[in-house]
C-alpha cells in the first residue's frame, strides 16, 4: 500500500457567537481575520477533577490535561491521519502528499503550504525536521519507537529514513504532533515542560483554564478554512456516572464512555438526536491466559476453553452491544478486517461445542471425578482465576460469564477476582495472574493482534521480570519469526503468507482467547450539528480525544 494524495480542507461561513462561560488563565490567540464558527461544543472526561488542577499542553506527556482531555487534539495536528475503521484510508494532513519506499523503511513527505502557527508564524519543512529530530535525541519522547535513522530536507520535501520497516506502524509515523521549532527550540526538556503558551497548527487557541474545564475559541486565519464551531468547552466528570447523567440531561455533547444498555439509558432520552456508535477497529478483546502456569500450559485445556465460551452472550450482556458479536476464529473483527482473513478461515466461525470440548480434554488425559469435577492429566482437580479491576463493569461481567461457562460446561473451577486497577496492571505485566480479560492493540491492519498474543521478544525484554506486552507469556519462535517477516516484507504477497500462517497458529495453539469485539465507543448529538462519522459514514471513529477528532471537527456543519 503505497499512500501519496491530497487533501483540500473547507469550512463554513458563518458568525462567531456565544461568549465564553469559563475564566481562568489565558492561553494563545488566533490572528487577525473573518469571525468563523457558530455555536458551542462540548466534551467531556469521566477521569476526576485532577486531570484539571495543572494546565500541561504539552502534546508528548499523556497525563497532562491537553492530551487526557483531548484538547490539545485541536491545537496541534499531524502530518497525516490514518484511519481504523473504514476503507482503512490515509488522510494527508499538514503534509499534503505522503510517500512511503517499497519496504517502509522511508517516508517522503511535502509539507502543506500557507499554513500558519497560531502566533502568526508560517509552518515550514523545518519544523517537521525539528520534530522528528527532537523526537530521536530524546528517547522519552519515542513513545511509539519510531527508531528513526536519518531525518533531511530533499527541495521542498522531507525524507524520513528508518532503521526497520513501518509498514505496521505507519499511524504512529504519519499521526505525530508536530510542533513549532521557534518555541520548542528553547525547551530544555520537552518531556517533561508543561508547555503553558499552546503554539499549534490546528483550528482552535486556548481561551480559558481553571478548575472548572477548559474553553477553546476557533481561529479566523486556520489553513484548513473556516472552523464549523466556534467555542469548544472540555469538563471533567468523576466517573461515567456523572457523564452520563450530563450525556443525558443535554449538558454534554460529545464523549467517550461505556454505557450499559445504552438504548435506554442515552438514546432512548432523545431518540431524533442521540447517537451511541461503536466503531469496530482491529482491536478484538481476549481472555489473556499465562501459559506458563497450569492450566492454560496445557493446549488441549486452552481449546476446550475456546469451544465453550460464548461470545454471543459476551456481546449481549458484557457489552450491552455496543459492537458487533465476535465470530471468526482468527479473531479479527469484521467487517473491517474481511480482507485479511486466510482463505481457509473465511467460513469457520466460533460454535459453542460442548461434547467437541471434552473429546479434547478426554484424548489429552483429562478425567471427571464423581462430582463431575474436571481433574488434569495427574489427577488434580482444575481451578484457575479470572482478574479485572472493579469497577470495570463490562470486563467484570465479561469474565463472570467466563467463569460460569467454564465451570457449568466442563466442570472447572473457575473464580473471579476483582482487584483495584493499579494491582490488576502490576499483576498482568509481571505474569502474577492465571486469566484476565484484556484488550488487544489496535492498527490498519491485524498484526498487532497476533503481536499483542504472540510475540516471544516481549518476554525477552521483560525488565525486573515484568512484560510490556504478550502478558500471557506465549512462546513460539515460528510465530515470532513470521511477525517479523510481516512487519519486515516489502511486498504484500510475502505480508499475506506471513499473516496467514500466524492465523493458523492462533487458532491451533490457542496463545488467547478471542471472546469480542473492541470497538471505540463515542457519544454524540445531532441537535445543532452533523457531519458525524457513523456506521454509514466511516471515514474516523468518534473519538474525541483521537488524532483525527480534528477531522471530526472540521467535517461538521451547523443546523440550519
Amino acid at each position: 500500500m503505497r499512500l501519496k494524495s491530497s487533501l483540500a480542507a473547507a469550512g463554513l461561513a458563518t458568525v462567531l457567537a456565544a461568549s465564553l462561560a469559563l475564566t481562568g488563565c489565558s492561553g494563545s490567540s488566533s490572528g487577525d481575520g473573518n469571525a468563523t464558527g457558530t455555536g458551542t461544543l462540548t466534551i467531556a472526561k469521566p477521569d476526576g477533577s485532577a486531570v484539571l488542577a495543572t494546565q500541561i499542553n504539552n502534546p508528548f506527556i499523556s497525563t497532562g490535561s491537553g492530551m487526557s482531555l483531548g484538547y490539545d487534539r485541536m491545537i496541534y495536528e499531524p502530518l497525516a491521519l490514518v484511519n481504523p475503521v473504514g476503507k482503512n484510508e490515509t488522510t494527508p494532513w499538514l503534509a499534503d502528499t505522503v510517500e512511503w519506499n517499497d519496504d517502509y523503511t522511508q517516508l517522503t513527505l511535502h509539507p502543506r503550504a500557507g499554513v500558519k502557527w497560531n502566533d502568526g508564524k508560517d509552518f515550514s519543512a523545518d519544523d517537521i525536521i525539528f520534530t522528528f529530530t527532537m523526537i530521536k535525541d530524546t528517547p522519552a519522547l519515542d513513545l511509539a519507537g519510531l527508531k528513526l535513522s536519518d531525518i533531511k530536507k530533499d527541495g521542498d520535501n522531507v525524507v524520513l529514513s528508518f532503521s526497520e520497516s513501518k509498514f505496521v506502524k505507519q499511524g504512529d509515523v504519519l499521526q505525530t504532533t508536530i510542533v513549532p521549532e521557534h518555541q520548542w527550540k528553547d525547551i530544555s526538556d520537552p518531556s517533561k515542560d508543561p508547555v503553558k503558551d499552546a503554539i499549534g497548527t490546528g483550528p482552535y487557541t486556548v481561551d480559558t483554564f481553571s478548575s472548572q474545564g477548559v474553553v477553546l475559541k476557533a481561529r479566523s486565519d486556520y489553513w484548513g478554512g473556516e472552523v464549523p464551531v466556534a467555542q469548544l468547552k472540555y469538563l471533567e466528570y468523576n466517573d461515567n456516572t456523572g457523564l452520563l447523567r450530563a450525556l443525558q440531561t443535554k449538558e454534554v455533547d460529545w464523549a467517550q464512555i461505556f454505557i450499559t444498555d445504552f438504548q435506554t439509558n442515552y438514546v432512548d432520552k432523545d431518540k431524533e438526536h442521540n447517537v451511541f456508535w461503536g466503531a469496530n477497529i482491529l482491536s478484538p478483546d481476549m481472555i489473556l491466559v499465562n501459559t506458563t502456569k497450569a492450566p492454560f500450559d496445557n493446549v488441549a485445556f486452552r481449546k476446550a476453553v475456546n469451544m465453550v465460551v460464548d461470545r454471543k452472550a459476551h456481546a449481549e450482556q458484557a457489552r450491552s452491544n455496543a459492537g458487533p458479536e465476535l465470530t471468526n476464529v482468527t479473531g479479527i473483527p469484521q467487517p473491517t478486517g474481511d480482507q485479511y482473513i486466510a482463505p481457509e478461515y473465511q467460513d469457520q466461525n466460533f460454535a459453542i461445542d460442548v461434547d467437541g470440548a471434552k473429546k479434547v480434554l478426554t484424548d489429552a488425559g483429562y478425567t471427571w471425578n464423581g462430582d463431575g469435577a474436571l481433574m488434569d492429566p495427574s489427577g488434580a482437580p482444575v481451578s484457575f482465576t479470572l482478574q479485572d479491576p472493579q469497577g470495570w463493569n463490562d470486563y467484570v461481567t465479561g469474565i463472570q460469564l467466563v467463569a460460569t461457562q467454564v465451570k457449568s460446561t466442563l466442570g472447572a473451577d473457575a473464580k473471579v477476582a476483582t482487584p483495584d486497577a493499579n494491582t490488576w496492571f502490576g499483576n498482568i505485566a509481571a505474569g502474577d495472574f492465571e486469566a484476565a480479560l484484556h484488550w488487544t492493540g489496535s492498527g490498519s491492519n491485524p498484526w498487532h493482534i497476533y503481536d499483542d498474543v504472540m510475540n516471544s521478544d516481549y518476554i525477552d525484554q521483560a525488565a525486573d521480570g515484568n512484560v510490556s506486552d504478550n502478558f500471557g507469556r506465549y512462546s513460539n519462535p515460528e510465530a515470532t519469526k513470521l511477525l517479523k517477516e510481516y512487519a519486515s516484507a516489502s511486498d504484500d504477497d510475502t505480508r499475506t503468507t506471513a499473516l496467514n500462517a500466524l492465523q493458523k497458529i492462533f487458532v491451533e495453539d490457542v496463545p488467547a482467547i478471542a471472546i469480542g469485539t473492541h470497538p471505540t465507543l463515542a457519544q454524540y448529538n445531532t441537535r445543532s450539528f452533523t457531519g458525524w462519522p457513523s456506521e454509514d459514514d466511516q471515514y474516523a471513529t468518534a473519538d474525541p480525544i483521537a488524532s483525527s477528532a480534528v477531522q471530526v471537527l472540521m467535517s461538521l456543519k451547523p443546523v440550519k
